[in-house]
Formats: structure tokens, sequence, C-alpha cells
């Protein structure tokens, strides 16, 4: 763990410490970590869509005076900056704005955690599936809506395809602030092994011949349309309560990609899907 000096700039105490801390944390330069602006309404929302690109996350610690553990997390103060933690019993390691608080004043905590611990320890396997095609279109109006086929639907930087339930904020993680909710995507052959429909699996684009889960933190092409891949599309029980039973634990790691699209322009079923710095 290093100490990493907070941003400067016209910040909030919040966020000039957040941003230090994590920087402190992952071991990174503080310009590597996202600084929202002071008026931005949910910076804590920027920092876990960043992290979720990363494979990580931030757990929530319900009880920080008695949650032991050998290693640093983020501690927020009453006052709402925060400072690093660490022990069993915990203490505080290094507080980025030296204001002199103890650990009787932190209110709450977030440890920075892998959203899967084998994955993490794990070296990225190259792939050799660097293109494919889009196979289906799949939309639907509202959360919890049957999903509907279409041969091609407009794509819109900050909302996705038209005619689906997140392109006017109506679906059920709808969040203006949060990202990787433009477009979904699963891939044809993991519909193909699991039996399952389209329908089923409620993603926006069932792709053939292209590595999604590659994609994550890359930019790439449908069509003509550039987008960005956020994080993995993992399940969830919400996802299995509208579905089929069992598809959660069917779908992990293999539930496709969240993305983000970066232009405008329509996609069509038949449409290449291409690294975006492929030819």
């Amino acid at each position: 763990m290093r100490n990493a000096p907070p941003p400067t700039g016209e910040l909030p105490a919040s966020t000039r410490s957040a941003v230090a801390c994590l920087a402190s944390i992952l071991e990174l330069e503080t310009a590597d970590v996202p600084a929202p602006p002071a008026e931005h309404p949910q910076p804590w929302t920027v920092w876990r869509n960043w992290l979720g690109g990363r494979g990580l996350g931030l757990a929530p610690i319900r009880d920080p005076a008695t949650f032991s553990w050998p290693g640093p997390w983020i501690a927020v103060l009453h006052s709402g900056a925060c400072v690093v933690a660490f022990g069993s019993p915990p203490g505080i390691a290094w507080n980025p704005l030296a204001s002199g608080e103890r650990f009787d004043d932190v209110a709450t905590g977030y440890l920075i955690a892998p959203a899967d611990v084998a994955l993490w320890a794990a070296e990225p396997v190259p792939t050799k599936r660097t293109a494919g095609t889009v196979e289906a279109i799949a939309v639907a109006a509202d959360a919890e809506a049957t999903v509907v086929l279409v041969d091609r639907a407009l794509a819109v930087a900050g909302r996705g395809l038209e005619g689906d339930r997140y392109f006017d904020g109506r679906g059920t993680f709808s969040n203006e602030h949060a990202r990787g909710h433009d477009l979904t995507l699963i891939e044809a052959e993991v519909l193909d092994q699991l039996h399952l429909t389209i329908g089923a699996a409620r993603r926006n684009v069932v792709t053939r011949g292209i590595d999604l889960n590659a994609l994550v933190g890359e930019r790439f092409r449908i069509g003509a349309v550039e987008c960005v891949g956020r994080r993995l599309c993992e399940p969830c029980a919400h996802l299995e309560q509208l579905s089929v039973p069992g598809i959660l634990r069917s779908l992990v790691h293999r539930g496709g990609l969240r993305a983000d699209v970066l232009g405008a322009g329509t996609i069509r079923v038949g449409d290449p899907v291409v690294y975006g710095n492929a030819p």
C-alpha cells in the first residue's frame, strides 16, 4: 500500500480523500482514479463503475468498529471524508487529508474486493475469437416486459437501443449515472450449449463468433456503431425470477457483456462485430 496524494482542484474533501484512498489501496497514480466533479450527485456510483471494469467491487462494511481484516479498506468518517483502515482489530493506517480524526470517528466503510477471486488470480487467456456477427437483436419496452426480436435498432450514446426499456430509463437497473446499461450482449454459442432462448437470456444483442468476455475495457464496433465493453453481464436473482430456474448458476461468467454506445447508428442483424482496431 502506498500513500497517494489527494487530487488537486476544487473538489469536496470527501472526493479528494476517496480518490487518494482508492489510489493508495490499488497502488495506482492519483490521476488514474476518476475524480467526479463537485456537483456530481453520485460519486460512489462513478467509482463502482470504474472498479467494475477492473473486475472489482465495493463491499459495504456494516459495522466498521468490529471489522477485523488483515488488509486495507476504506473507512468513511462522519464528516464524509475517507481514510485507509487496516488491521485486526482495525485502526486508521493513513489519512490522506491529515485531518486528525480517530477511528472512533468512522461511520461506515467499504472493502475493495474482486468480483470473483478465482478469476482475479487467473492469468488472462488470449483469444483468437476476435470477430463475429450479430445473430439477433432483442428489445423489451418496459422492465419485465416480454422480449421482442427486431431486424434492426437505432443505437444512441448514453441511451442504448431505441425501443428498449433502458433507452427511456425504464429498465430495472436504470441509473443515469451508471455505466454499462446501453447494451447487453450474449454469445449464441452459450445459448446453444444451455438450450436457452433469446427471450430467457433477456440480452439485447446475440453474437456469434466473437469472445465477448475479452471485450471488457475494450472498444469494439457493431457494424458502424462504436461501443466500449464495461464489465461482464453476470446473471442475477432478478433474471432467474423472470426466466428459467437454475439460469443464474448456468450463466455465471457466461452471461455476456455490458457495454456502452459511444456514437450513434443503426445496428442490424448480420452486422459484423469486431475489435475497435480491427480492419
